[in-house]
């Protein structure tokens, strides 16, 4: 659920990383603390184990920029892949807006990763979210790498649900990463629609429906996520890096 502050005009949105274990959602967060303006970002903070360097959960602060007079603020966090730490993605998933699934490309990573699609579904329905409505999208990452599986194989494979946003990216090299997290502000603010309009405090944000229906069918470019009809005018609403 959004957090909308009339009086600061201004609207936070929680997106969540989610996936196998070691497939880079920690990557992700450290790319985009990494070439953010240290103006435009907060601490990225990691909390460790000896067995696991994101046993717990990353968690790094972002303002984006503006949106309809709205400053934007965006609270990005990976969640450990681990059997063992499912509470753990359940608490991340209370008041979640939007989820980014990562996938791991490599074809010895296939069943990890359908142990995480249906641990989300999972998961999210035990927090009475309803897993065909909550804006979500693919990021099949380490695309860097030889052998990986064509993303139309992932796709199938894994049965990722039809129409839903899909981008290629390798975290470690940087690339796709910032696309990613465009793709799912666009997909968070065009259901929120006129912060101006909203109640203050949180709000809900899922899809009107579900999202086959949402999402135009079919893979999508790295950077345009949505069919036309569903664009927003985000020129005043981009990541400022540098």
């Amino acid at each position: 659920m959004p957090l909308v502050h009339h009086a600061q005009r201004e609207v936070t949105l929680k997106v969540v990383y989610y996936g196998v274990g070691l497939g880079g959602k920690t990557t992700n967060l450290e790319t985009i603390h990494a070439q953010t303006r240290p103006d435009r970002r907060g601490k990225l903070v990691t909390v460790n184990t000896e067995a696991e360097r994101t046993l717990f959960l990353d968690f790094l602060p972002l303002q984006l920029g503006k949106f309809r007079g709205y400053d934007v603020r965006l609270h990005l966090i990976s969640v450990p892949g681990q059997i063992a730490q499912d509470s753990t993605r359940r608490m991340v998933l209370r008041n979640v807006d939007g989820v980014v699934l990562v996938i791991d490309s490599q074809a010895d990573a296939i069943e990890g990763n359908n142990y995480g699609i249906r641990n989300l579904d999972y998961n999210l329905r035990q927090q009475g979210i309803d897993p065909d409505r909550i804006p979500m999208v693919v990021q099949y990452n380490k695309r860097d790498l030889q052998g990986v599986l064509d993303v139309e194989e992932l796709g199938e494979r894994l049965g990722v649900p039809e129409g839903i946003p899909e981008l290629v990216a390798s975290a470690m090299e940087g690339w796709g990463v910032f696309e990613t997290v465009k793709s799912i502000v666009r997909v968070c603010m065009h259901q929120l629609g006129d912060p101006g309009a909203c109640q203050d405090g949180r709000v809900e944000c899922l899809l009107d429906e579900p999202r086959d229906r949402f999402y135009p069918s079919g893979p999508v470019s790295m950077i345009h996520a949505l069919a036309p009809e569903h664009e927003l005018d985000l020129e005043d609403l981009e990541l400022v890096t540098g």
